[in-house]
């Protein structure tokens, strides 16, 4: 519900953001984002009209249910509320600071790794789906508050490719950092809400760890290089489709490699279900392999889109943002 409500406020109340094509898109992939990951765990509703009617139509059997979900909706709420002025304090009049890039960069990479967790303990059939849709929704949402990383491979790749003037080398790592707390926070709670039950970051059933690694370092690639391409090049970027574009990777990297190496393709990701694991008592060193290989991917991507984008560099004048 927090999800929901943050991605309502942003997409569609925001006056920055006003207006767009893509609210209605961004909006509705909540639920799919949410459904797959929640809905093993408590339904799914996001809604208390939905809570309420749900309980209303089982009243034969039994009621009550959708007084604390209601409860538990409208907290969501509450919060979402707040957090939204902390990423938009000049909606309400306010300063902009640099925290905020820090905060959206935080609650995005949250947001996606709790998507990540949920979906592969509960054994979603749709789990790249849910997690691509987590991604876009949160990209939509805080695309142009802090650029929408939520990834310090993408961070690496935007950093690396030179056209983003704004991102230094201390505000790239303060990006990393500010993801790789979200990642491991979220790690934290996916464990907490499935009774501390967690999932190791390893190969697949009969692959090596150089073939995870590989596969790792291509899908990364690609999923920086579209970032590059739709989010950053001043020719190729699309600002309506390039959420769906970048959240589109995360479906074909998760059914491409899922079985090989769990698709992480974010060192944040690979942190986060590392860290989680590490608390319960299991391994955390291969965060640290699939982050190379992560990273690995990323500077690719950024070479080849030197090469490819050379045209930005006509109007060597022109400021390219960190994101669409």
């Amino acid at each position: 519900t927090f999800m929901l409500c943050f991605v309502v406020l942003n997409v569609a109340v925001a006056s920055k953001k006003q207006p767009n094509q893509y609210y209605g898109l961004a909006i509705g992939f909540v639920i799919i984002a949410g459904s797959h990951g929640a809905g093993a765990i408590s339904g799914g509703c996001f809604n208390p009209a939905v809570a309420l009617g749900v309980d209303l139509a089982s009243v034969g059997i039994g009621f009550g249910w959708c007084i604390p979900y209601m409860l538990v909706e409208i907290i969501g709420a509450t919060v979402a509320v707040a957090l939204f002025k902390v990423v938009r304090p000049e909606e309400f009049g306010l300063e902009t600071t640099p925290a905020s890039a820090l905060v959206s960069e935080f609650l995005g990479t949250f947001m996606l790794v709790l998507t990540v967790g949920l979906n592969v303990l509960n054994t979603s059939p749709a789990g790249a789906f849910s997690i691509a849709a987590s991604l876009m929704c949160m990209i939509y949402a805080l695309g142009d508050v802090s650029g929408a990383h939520f990834n310090p491979a993408v961070t690496l790749a935007i950093f690396a490719s030179g056209r983003c003037s704004d991102l230094t080398p201390s505000k790239m790592f303060k990006y990393m950092a500010s993801q790789a707390a979200g990642g491991m926070s979220a790690g934290m709670v996916y464990s907490f809400m499935q009774h501390h039950e967690v999932f190791e970051l390893e190969p697949g059933q009969g692959f090596e760890l150089h073939a995870a690694l590989i596969a790792e370092a291509i899908f990364t690639f690609v999923l920086c290089y579209v970032v590059l391409c739709v989010a950053v090049s001043a020719r190729t970027s699309n600002p309506t489709f390039f959420g769906l574009a970048i959240g589109a990777c995360v479906t074909i990297g998760g059914n491409a490699i899922g079985a090989i190496s769990g698709g992480s393709l974010n060192p944040a990701v690979s942190l986060g279900i590392s860290w989680a694991n590490l608390l319960a008592g299991g391994k955390f060193a291969e965060a640290i392999f699939w982050t190379a290989a992560e990273f690995m991917g990323a500077a690719a991507a950024a070479m080849v889109f030197e090469r490819t984008h050379a045209v930005d560099f006509v109007k060597k004048s022109e400021n390219i943002p960190l994101s669409a």
